[in-house]
């Protein structure tokens, strides 16, 4: 027997053991790396489920209950048809149905200022991005700072400004800071950096195509996923703003999220000095809660597929 022969029959016999269905050693003793990194895995599932999944469950089956079965029975358990039913009469009935007007306050100031933003946004973040001007580099890190400034530290100085062009208590007085969106110009600048490519435009540029031309007829098509992106991220801050309009427009000018704190300040539990003026039970709550994410939600639904290609865009390369 040659020395080639000694050298392959033994690699030759762990082949054919494992053919025959024998067990590698190896494979009796796991990698510990490996196990590890599944109950990580199971851990942050179990974190996730823990604290996201439960709340929107419990949410969920709050209105099918009366507000005694909400504190006694299952709290995974279903009510009723009949007590969802009533708990939705309850909420309409609430200063004749004023939550409709919230809704309809919410979706007017959200609305106007996410145009407003698509319309600013997509040309500065193509401009910082693809335009050579002076003062760019300058723009950009201006732009970053003001992304890193909480919305919250910038609601007394823009109260004072509109207060000074009386414009407080207005429709304008949410519109217009609602329109400020520096994360949406940096979303933009990053994707046209990355995902639309300069010798493209170079070439319409080229074949005698103006910048509006090239920037409306050539990027804009492009810009699709990114256009979404930003167009959500900007409806789901304002929606879920409240320190804002609550400063700007009270009363029956308030957008849905005012509504759900004044809706709390009407439940017992949490205010006890409404015992004697209109209350309002938790299951009403939840059901106002439910209705106040539902249009984010159903929007979130149907956009999907552009959120995950515009966060995806620029990361691989082509």
């Amino acid at each position: 027997m040659s020395a080639t022969e000694l050298i392959v029959q033994p690699s030759e016999g762990r082949k054919s053991r494992r053919g025959y269905g024998l067990h590698d050693p190896q494979s009796e003793h796991p990698n510990p790396r490996r196990w590890m990194g599944r109950a990580l895995a199971w851990v942050v599932i179990g974190f996730f489920v823990l604290f996201f999944v439960i709340p929107m469950v419990w949410l969920a089956l709050a209105p099918t209950k009366t507000a005694r079965e909400l504190l006694l029975d299952n709290p995974f358990s279903f009510g009723g048809f009949d007590t969802l039913v009533s708990n939705w009469n309850e909420l309409m009935a609430f200063q004749d149905g004023i939550v409709w007007l919230w809704l309809g306050n919410a979706s007017l100031y959200v609305g106007v200022a996410l145009l407003i933003t698509l319309v600013v946004s997509i040309p500065a973040g193509y401009a910082l991005a693809l335009v050579d001007f002076k003062g760019r580099q300058l723009l950009l890190i201006v732009t970053l700072v003001v992304m890193l400034i909480p919305n919250t530290a910038l609601v007394l100085p823009i109260f004072l400004e509109l207060s000074a062009v009386k414009l407080v208590g207005t429709p304008l007085s949410v519109i217009l800071p609602f329109s400020f969106f520096p994360f949406g110009v940096y979303l933009t600048y990053i994707y046209f950096s990355t995902a639309v490519s300069k010798d493209l435009l170079n070439a319409a540029r080229i074949d005698g195509a103006g910048e509006f031309r090239v920037f409306w007829q050539v990027a804009m098509p492009l810009a699709t996923p990114v256009i979404a992106l930003v167009g959500f991220f900007n409806l789901v801050t304002n929606w879920n703003n409240y320190f804002l309009p609550f400063v700007m427009v009270p009363g029956r000018k308030a957008p849905i999220q005012v509504g759900l704190a004044e809706l709390l300040s009407n439940v017992p539990l949490f205010n006890p000095t409404s015992a004697g003026s209109v209350t309002i039970d938790l299951p009403v709550l939840a059901m106002a809660t439910i209705l106040s994410v539902a249009p984010v939600l159903i929007i979130f639904l149907f956009s999907q597929r552009f959120l995950v290609s515009g966060l995806t865009a620029g990361g691989t390369k082509e």
